[in-house]
């Protein structure tokens, strides 16, 4: 079978509401609801149809089809800068030390702050794969698809990149870090309050939560068990954002606790490998990699085989075929 990356496009709703319903909740930027997906889709026309190569308040959403059946099995995200639309709030977990010289003993106590410190940052996310395709190195075609589309179209990113993991979700679909601090609040659990979030933004966690840090230690142990712990699923996910240069620094979701992790854009490992380059021959071998070609809307993304030769590269002939490109024709290509 044969996948491409693509831009979304209106026909693509129903795919993706039919994957939003298999997330299990907590996935805050792809909700089971059809109008916040419709009006996502719409935002991201709007991104892609804008020629300014500047950056601006854009969120992009990226699909991935199966060519032989015209399937959508996966979809993806980048938000050019967040924190335009609402405040980005994360909490930063930080380590007070105190010291008491009559007993001789030092204090360390965590603390939860409320900041927006990644405030402007490009953030990719997102990201979904059906269960029916997890094989073949289909999810991190997914994930670093976006690297190559920031790598394609850099002045529209931000010099920081991050990635929200989602933390840990209980059998209920509750949230232990929730119920344990910011549910204490707001009257409302876990789900209602990541939907309001979906579409109203988290202005509401800064209207309504205390300024103070939060001593963790105050916290139930299910709430502290679980601060920048992502979800079961996300592990490989972590591990792949790690894989291309991503580190966690101590920022923390503020609904469920789960892991920030945070990049130099242009220290991504993907984008500082990405090259770009003509097509001087069209043939089999070649070593296995990522190409992709095309702007905005034409941009694509496929799994293939590339060697270089004579100042360009040979790409093998299904590639180019899923493509559309030719012999003369410029690719971006980076190694698997």
């Amino acid at each position: 079978m044969s996948f491409v990356i693509r831009a979304a496009r209106d026909e693509d709703l129903q795919a993706l509401y039919e994957m939003a319903k298999l997330t299990g909740g907590g996935f805050t930027n792809l909700q089971p609801e059809k109008e916040v997906l419709r009006a996502k889709l719409a935002r991201s026309h709007a991104a892609f149809d804008r020629p300014e190569d500047e950056s601006g308040d854009d969120v992009f959403v990226l699909v991935l089809e199966n060519v032989d059946t015209g399937e959508v099995r996966g979809t993806c995200q980048i938000f050019t800068a967040v924190g335009q639309r609402w405040p980005f709030y994360s909490y930063r977990l930080a380590t007070e030390t105190k010291h008491s010289e009559e007993l001789g003993r030092t204090f360390r106590a965590e603390t939860l702050s409320l900041v927006n410190d990644l405030e402007g940052a490009s953030e990719v996310g997102g990201l979904f794969l059906h269960p029916g395709e997890r094989a073949g190195g289909l999810g991190m075609l997914l994930a670093r698809s976006r690297y190559m589309f920031i790598a394609r179209h850099r002045p529209r990113f931000a010099e920081k990149i991050l990635a929200e993991l989602r933390g840990v979700i209980d059998e209920a679909g509750g949230s232990p870090f929730w119920d344990g601090v910011a549910g204490r609040f707001f009257g409302m659990n876990f789900q209602e309050a990541d939907s309001f979030n979906a579409i109203h933004g988290n202005q509401f966690i800064a209207d309504l939560m205390p300024k103070h840090p939060i001593y963790t230690a105050m916290l139930s142990e299910s709430a502290r068990g679980v601060i920048g712990l992502p979800h079961p699923s996300g592990r490989a996910a972590m591990r792949m954002l790690e894989s291309e240069g991503f580190a966690w620094e101590r920022y923390v979701d503020i609904f469920d606790g789960g892991p920030t992790m945070t990049a130099r854009t242009d220290q991504v490992n993907t984008v500082r490998d990405a090259r770009t380059a003509k097509v001087v021959a069209i043939e089999t071998g070649g070593e296995a990699a990522l190409v992709a070609t095309g702007q905005l809307t034409g941009f694509r993304v496929t799994q293939g085989r590339v060697s270089v030769r004579d100042g360009g590269v040979v790409i093998d002939p299904r590639t180019a075929e899923l493509l559309g490109v030719d012999v003369g024709d410029d690719v971006m290509h980076v190694g698997r």
